[in-house]
């Protein structure tokens, strides 16, 4: 019997680490993210969320409050999402969306002070560009040079 799909996220726990070291992601996505395995070690500021599927990791992003922010928002209570990769063998399932419209509960839940997410996004990353779109990150106008590129700066703001 299939399992109705439960998706939620979590901080990082030791439990997700086999799993998050397994993520692969083909080239033409690898270049506009960071794999969980190159990041599992943060800095203070620094938290990685993971997307679950049913309690098994199929997603990971990083959330970030520390002086980095400034480069993408005037706002002190904002925070920056990085490196949202979903695993190849999980992708095409809504795991991306499903993760990105539970953000908001989530930072709810566990940021409190936080009533913004702000992140930078490739401009030839055209599917994370309608993704976060769809979950109602806006375009804020701003441009940042990036290591491959333009980035669009994009915010979402908590509902009051």
């Amino acid at each position: 019997m299939h399992k109705p799909e439960q998706v939620e996220l979590h901080l990082f726990r030791d439990e997700f680490e086999d799993e998050l070291k397994s993520f692969t992601l083909p080239d033409d996505q690898e270049r506009f993210t960071a794999l969980p395995d190159k990041i599992l070690t943060v800095t203070d500021g620094q938290y990685r969320v993971v997307i679950l599927n049913q309690g098994t990791p199929v997603g990971f992003f990083i959330l970030h409050c520390t002086e980095r922010v400034q480069e993408y928002s005037n706002n002190p209570n904002a925070m920056l999402l990085t490196s949202l990769s979903i695993n190849h063998k999980h992708q095409g399932k809504g795991y991306a969306k499903k993760g990105m419209l539970a953000l908001e509960r989530f930072i709810v839940s566990n940021f409190p002070d936080c009533n913004e997410i702000v992140l930078a996004v490739n401009h030839k990353n055209l599917p994370a560009q309608q993704l976060y779109k769809h979950v109602g990150f806006t375009d804020t106008g701003r441009r940042k040079i990036g290591a491959i590129g333009e980035q669009f700066i994009m915010e979402l703001r908590m509902k009051e």
